[in-house]
């Protein structure tokens, strides 16, 4: 069993608690423990207008200096991998190590940090570098390989039609994406390698209206019906996501974008980890269909799919 630093984020502890549970269980299936890191805190998400604003920078970095933390402490052994499974911090922390190539930049950050320790306590030194952030979709590919994942299938998705959605933040800018932004195929080869039958979506990389959901729902409702209505026309009996707010979005919003166009037929919403958890066999608390976390509920389909 490898072990990886693991970096949560705030919406897989709370809203999106059925990702990280069946994420982590999936991940010890395929001989990955996921340490989580010791003293987390918000990956700071929200992006800046200003491309040399060095201060938004720190969150992220914070938390990568704890696996350099985590390796001095032998807590893990020569691991400068972090696993997040949350594209939204994904694309936060790598952002954050690409900005920090510069070496002016690295400087400024570490003089803000050796401020913060001597007034506030904090990490125990500067940022080294050399730390690279992963979304768990890229180790999955990457490090595990289909034809593994393949192997451990004990209860094949056979039948069960599932669209893909990507959103945003995984796929752009490229420097940052794990795949290609326009024709990205990893979703659908995890899928395929489940046994699941993957539906076209042609909307599977368009924005689902991000952080208007607070304020603007009318806005988020009208994306909603749009990245919906394609998949549900091509037959999808559900949709595959890999981030905590396209999640919500697709799913809760469902209720104002049936207001605005009642043709819209409800459909449930999962996460890849969650089918992956049902395929591998894996007990039903680790799948996190029971938390109350999901407004159109995946279980009728479950069972109509002889899953549950």
């Amino acid at each position: 069993m490898v072990k990886i630093p693991y970096y949560p984020g705030c919406a897989v502890q709370t809203t999106a608690r059925n990702y990280s549970i069946s994420g982590i269980a999936v991940a010890k299936k395929l001989g990955i423990e996921l340490v989580e890191l010791p003293k987390w805190n918000c990956c700071g998400v929200f992006p800046s207008l200003a491309t040399d604003d060095l201060m938004r920078h720190l969150a992220p970095i914070r938390n990568l200096i704890h696996v350099q933390e985590m390796n001095e402490n032998g807590i893990v052994q020569n691991e400068n991998r972090v696993i997040t499974f949350c594209s939204m911090c994904y694309h936060t922390l790598k952002e954050a190590n690409l900005f920090l190539k510069d070496a002016e930049k690295m400087e400024k950050i570490n003089t803000f940090l050796e401020r913060e320790k001597e007034f506030v306590g904090g990490v125990k030194e500067g940022y080294k570098g050399g730390v690279e952030a992963l979304d768990f979709l890229e180790v999955l590919r990457d490090i595990v390989g289909y034809d593994r994942i393949t192997k451990e299938v004990k209860k094949p998705l056979k039948g069960l039609k599932v669209a893909p959605y990507y959103g945003c933040l995984v796929l752009r800018p490229r420097e940052i994406g794990i795949d290609d932004p326009e024709n990205p195929t990893i979703l659908e080869d995890i899928l395929e390698a489940l046994g699941a039958e993957v539906i076209d979506n042609p909307n599977r990389t368009q924005c689902c209206g991000s952080y208007h959901t607070v304020d603007r729902k009318d806005i988020v409702a009208k994306l909603t019906y749009d990245n919906l209505v394609y998949p549900i026309r091509n037959g999808a009996e559900v949709i595959v996501t890999c981030c905590p707010l396209c999640t919500f979005n697709l799913d809760h919003r469902q209720k104002e974008a049936r207001k605005l166009r009642r043709d819209l037929q409800e459909i449930p919403v999962m996460y890849y980890t969650q089918l992956m958890a049902i395929a591998f066999g894996l007990d039903k608390q680790f799948w996190g269909v029971d938390l109350g976390l999901h407004y159109v509920d995946p279980k009728p389909l479950l069972k109509a799919k002889n899953l549950y």
